[in-house]
């Protein structure tokens, strides 16, 4: 053997959330390539900590997995967690999530999404990371109207707290990326969906009705055009990400047409979506033809806070990753009714 060989160590990710639907995934994706993954979540019950539990109960196959639980409010135990952890990138999925809780209890909001993100990012700056990666949402575009929505059209009228709590992490978030040059990239989520899915989401809610006989609420009476992305598809943007590492421009000359790189910060917004909008009825129609049931269907005006359409321009994305989401609606309504057949029972 050759003694000049040094086999390079594998990367230590740090995951916040990974007990939530997306951090589960990413860290499932990260362990089968041969990543350290160290997980922090805080187990609340916004939905069945059961399901939380038995995502976590699969990472836990992998040696090369560990979580703590805790809250991102929790800064003495977060902060003791990543430093003894020493992470190359930290991901930062944990958030208080769901548009239509934050009408009820918008505080919450504030506590993890704000509070909790400014801890998170007040670590990595500490631990000098090579990379801090932040979820966003397509919430934040708000009311803009001109679509597919692109990162470099102003997003400044949210309709909701989470929405406004997310923008607000943005924001802190180019702060700290301009004043310690800490390389960051944001992250819009569109409507995401696949199996272990959030059960307050509308496939796992949909489905779940169809097989008990319930009928299903359609808001805005079904007039209503979602950028659903599937989420191994999500992840797998999210990892090739990892290695688009923003750096601050030289000058403002320097910036593609296009792109989000701050013209004074190592700092990007990247949507993350399949590029389409698929009409709410026909992803009903979808998932009718893969349970083989009609729906008891509930015709629901708009929910307030609401948007009636959203679509992602995914190009950056592309343009930096080689790489854009492209499962077809039906295929990934199918997945996830294989896998919510078998854990459910039903």
């Amino acid at each position: 053997m050759d003694s000049s060989v040094v086999k390079e160590s594998p990367r230590r990710i740090f995951v916040t959330g990974t007990a939530g639907f997306i951090g589960f995934h990413l860290s499932k994706l990260l362990l089968d390539e041969g990543f350290v993954v160290a997980g922090y979540d805080g187990m609340t019950d916004y939905y069945d900590v059961r399901l939380k539990q038995r995502r976590h109960e699969e990472l836990r196959k992998s040696p090369n997995f560990s979580a703590t639980e805790g809250m991102l409010e929790d800064q003495a135990l977060l902060d003791a967690t990543i430093d003894a952890f020493a992470p190359d990138v930290i991901v930062h999925l944990a958030a208080q999530a769901g548009v239509r809780y934050s009408l009820e209890n918008p505080r919450a909001y504030l506590d993890s999404n704000v509070i909790g993100t400014f801890n998170v990012m007040e670590a990595a700056r500490r631990n000098a990371v090579q990379h801090l990666l932040m979820a966003s949402t397509s919430s934040v575009y708000g009311a803009n109207e001109e679509m597919p929505f692109t990162e470099t059209e102003k997003a400044d009228t949210q309709l909701t707290i989470y929405a406004a709590t997310k923008k607000a992490n943005e924001s802190m978030a180019h702060a700290y990326a301009h004043l310690w040059n800490l390389p960051t990239t944001m992250f819009r989520f569109f409507t995401v969906y696949g199996p272990y899915g959030r059960p307050d989401l509308a496939l796992y809610k949909f489905v779940d009705a169809m097989l008990d006989g319930r009928p299903i609420d359609i808001y805005n009476h079904g007039d209503m055009y979602r950028d659903f992305t599937y989420v191994a598809d999500l992840v797998r943007a999210i990892r090739l990400l990892f290695d688009a590492v923003p750096e601050r421009p030289a000058s403002r000359a320097d910036i593609v047409p296009g792109d989000s790189l701050s013209p004074v910060a190592p700092f990007r917004i990247v949507n993350i979506g399949n590029n389409d909008k698929v009409r709410l009825l026909d992803f009903v129609d979808a998932i009718e033809e893969s349970l083989g049931i009609k729906a008891i269907r509930n015709y629901m005006p708009m929910q307030t806070g609401d948007v009636p359409a959203t679509w992602a321009d995914a190009s950056l994305l592309e343009r930096l990753t080689g790489y854009r989401p492209a499962t077809d609606f039906r295929d990934g309504i199918a997945n996830f009714v294989a896998w919510f057949r078998d854990y459910s029972g039903k």
